[in-house]
């Protein structure tokens, strides 16, 4: 056997990571190209607004799972930060009279606002453990959505319209629409780096083990709340863009607990923890939700059906679809190449490319290679 088909092995193993982030950048490259290029091949208003609601949930579900998904703590209470925002750039429009483009200026500040506003809320639901941390968040929820229908500057149950823009008809929500392509795209990036990070290694360990995380040197409170304040920031910038496309804002619509129960689907349904698990169920999901709405009469049939869909994720799908997938053509790969090496056995008596250390030499241990550890056996120093 030539050194050459022994090393090929590990050659394989030492490029298949690299393999596999060419792969990936370059699916992302070309989904990319299909989004930028949506509205011009189906340009009817109805498709872009699909898009247009299937970005700003792939940058919001992704921005969940920055927090939610790395951490462990899921967060049913995100519409806290969405609502601020969709009130910031509402509430800014309309005490500093702004009109037309110049509205867009106020997203930075709604990001800001809902970044603000997630230290406080984190102070208090992050001092608790997992479970009572998702009751804590339900009920801070309540409370924001109590304040926006009581407070006289958010308008009660009359809600803040938004100011008109003298846009074309026929590419109304084009600009709506790549700024959220923008959003989201950025937003992945963002996930893919924190998850590379020292900082995603923080949040992953207390997720698999807070106390063994804390007693590494791991300061938990200060890394969930880093990651709950970047999550907040991003769901508030896409709120403000949402109260702009849609028009107004109203108590019900800012502050809706149908939102949370979204996001925490979509992170389930493609893959809690992973990159590109949330994105993937919001670009299924959140166009699937709207085609309902908009062919039955009867406005609770979507959220009954959605309750339905995570009911089912749960009980058959509990890792998602991502990892189910991943572990499945893993399996699929392993039984091919063992067939492979049993076919090629059978038919040449061929012996497998590289025979395992000898564990009962002296000086041998599990980890060394079969190199060495010939040559100690033969008196070689290694």
């Amino acid at each position: 056997m030539t050194s050459s088909a022994v090393r090929s092995p590990a050659h394989r193993a030492a490029g298949a990571p690299g393999h596999r982030t060419l792969l990936t950048s370059a699916g992302l490259v070309v989904l990319l190209a299909v989004f930028a290029i949506f509205p011009l091949v189906y340009s009817n208003p109805l498709a872009t607004t699909y898009g247009f609601d299937a970005l700003i949930f792939i940058a919001a579900a992704s921005a969940w799972n920055i927090f939610s998904g790395y951490s462990g703590y899921l967060s049913l209470g995100h519409a806290v930060f969405f609502g601020s925002g969709m009130y910031t750039v509402a509430i800014g429009a309309q005490d500093w009279h702004l009109t037309g483009d110049a509205v867009f200026a106020l997203l930075p500040l709604a990001a800001v606002v809902a970044a603000a506003v997630a230290v406080p809320v984190g102070l208090v639901a992050l001092r608790v453990r997992r479970h009572t941390f998702v009751v804590i968040t339900i009920a801070i929820f309540f409370i924001f959505q109590l304040m926006a229908f009581n407070f006289s500057f958010t308008g009660g149950t009359s809600g803040i319209d938004a100011p008109i823009l003298n846009w074309a008809p026929g590419t109304y929500n084009d600009p709506f629409y790549y700024l959220a392509m923008v959003i989201a795209a950025v937003t992945l990036a963002l996930s893919w780096l924190i998850r590379r990070s020292r900082f995603g290694l923080h949040l992953r360990a207390i997720r698999d083990d807070e106390d063994r995380a804390r007693s590494l040197g791991v300061h938990p409170m200060r890394v969930k709340l880093g990651a709950l304040v970047v999550s907040a920031l991003i769901t508030g910038l896409v709120g403000g863009l949402w109260y702009y496309f849609i028009g107004a804002v109203h108590p019900q619509s800012a502050f809706d607990p149908l939102f949370d129960l979204q996001l925490a689907l979509m992170g389930f349904f493609g893959g809690l923890g992973t990159v590109f698990g949330p994105a993937l169920g919001a670009l299924i999901l959140e166009p699937v939700q709207q085609w309902l709405t908009v062919q039955f009469t009867n406005d609770y049939l979507s959220e009954i059906l959605l309750g339905a869909v995570f009911l089912l994720v749960i009980l058959f799908l509990p890792r998602g679809v991502i990892p189910t997938l991943g572990e499945r053509i893993t399996a699929w790969r392993s039984r091919a190449r063992d067939r492979s090496v049993s076919e090629t056995t059978a038919d040449g008596g061929a012996a497998p490319e590289a025979a395992p250390p000898d564990l009962t030499a002296p000086g041998t241990s599990a980890g060394a290679p079969a190199s060495r550890t010939a040559g100690r056996r033969e008196g070689t120093p290694s």
